[in-house]
């Protein structure tokens, strides 16, 4: 079993665990707003759960139904949850208006105040590490239930400073105002959750990540990699796909083009982590690719060489080779 597997498991259980402890801060004092905090927290045991099941799918080898894996399982998983905060914050506005309309009088906030502290201490630390372990091996899912702890932990020290408000004022209206003020921060982290995944299901660039590589490439390019054009990324879960076509000078051989091939894998890897496929189609240089060619002492030169251009995503990702116009 995989760290990521066991993080999500363990995140899981987790939820559970702190459901119930909210489940029963809400019981002793009666609280909408600690209701909200227990209604986000059904969302987390339920996303957990899903999300262990997808990132155990995601990581199954690939096969001649999925040619690309089933890295996409960890989008779908993370549009469920989004799906889910978002209609658990219209649940409570629901609930905070009814209350606002007819407060109830709250009991033992002392004892729930003190489990909702708890809770939240617990889920910062580990949302905190979550985002950075799904960061590290670009797992949408640990990433969403990761910002979802964090948030949830937000949520939880709002109500708790609104409640500790209402204990001093005594004005019992805080409790519903605290409960739909942080159900319309739920809606906004739903929304988030939901943009980014299905961003990955539709497969959306990362453009930040493609400016770095390509920033990468082009501090590092050979003198012998004359063009790259048409680059493309597509991430499948922890797996990121590139293609994209080198040129080349069209004298090589194939075991010289297969050997810059190998070095131009070899460089994206060492920057960017084994999690990378990358397929290249070679093209052969052209009398126009003399001008921007870099390559000393070539013995074909028709033209003399005038100026470089610098990769960019701008040239990179378009389909056609570079030439000075």
């Amino acid at each position: 079993m995989t760290t990521s597997i066991k993080l999500q498991r363990n995140l899981a259980f987790l939820a559970i665990l702190l459901f119930i402890i909210k489940i029963i801060a809400w019981y002793w004092t009666k609280s909408v707003a600690v209701f909200t905090d227990a209604m986000e927290s059904t969302v987390n045991v339920a996303t957990g759960l899903i999300g262990w099941y997808s990132i155990w799918l995601a990581q199954k080898p690939k096969d001649k139904n999925h040619p690309y894996g089933h890295g996409k399982a960890e989008f779908i998983s993370a549009a469920v949850e989004g799906t889910m905060i978002f209609v658990a914050g219209l649940i409570i506005i629901y609930e905070a208006a009814t209350n606002l309309a007819k407060p109830k009088p709250l009991q033992r906030l002392d004892w729930g105040l003190a489990l909702l502290a708890l809770t939240a201490l617990i889920n910062f630390i580990v949302g905190k590490y979550a985002i950075s372990h799904g960061k590290k091996v670009k797992s949408a899912t640990l990433e969403a239930g990761g910002r979802h702890l964090c948030t949830d932990t937000y949520s939880t020290v709002g109500i708790i400073i609104g409640l500790i408000l209402m204990m001093i004022t005594d004005w019992a209206w805080l409790d519903a105002t605290v409960a739909m003020i942080f159900a319309v921060i739920i809606l906004v982290t739903g929304y988030r959750v939901l943009r980014k995944s299905l961003a990955g299901i539709m497969d959306e660039a990362d453009l930040a990540l493609l400016e770095e590589l390509i920033s990468y490439l082009q501090t590092n390019r050979k003198p012998e990699w004359t063009d790259l054009h048409n680059l493309r990324m597509i991430q499948y879960g922890s797996t990121l796909h590139l293609d994209g076509h080198l040129t080349l000078p069209w004298y090589f051989t194939v075991k010289e083009a297969h050997h810059e091939i190998e070095s131009l894998d070899h460089l994206i890897r060492n920057k960017f982590g084994d999690a990378i496929e990358l397929f290249v189609h070679v093209d052969g240089c052209e009398s126009f690719s003399c001008k921007i060619c870099q390559l000393e002492n070539c013995p074909v030169r028709q033209h003399p060489f005038e100026q470089i251009i610098v990769w960019n995503p701008e040239n990179v990702l378009q389909n056609r080779k570079h030439q000075i116009e």
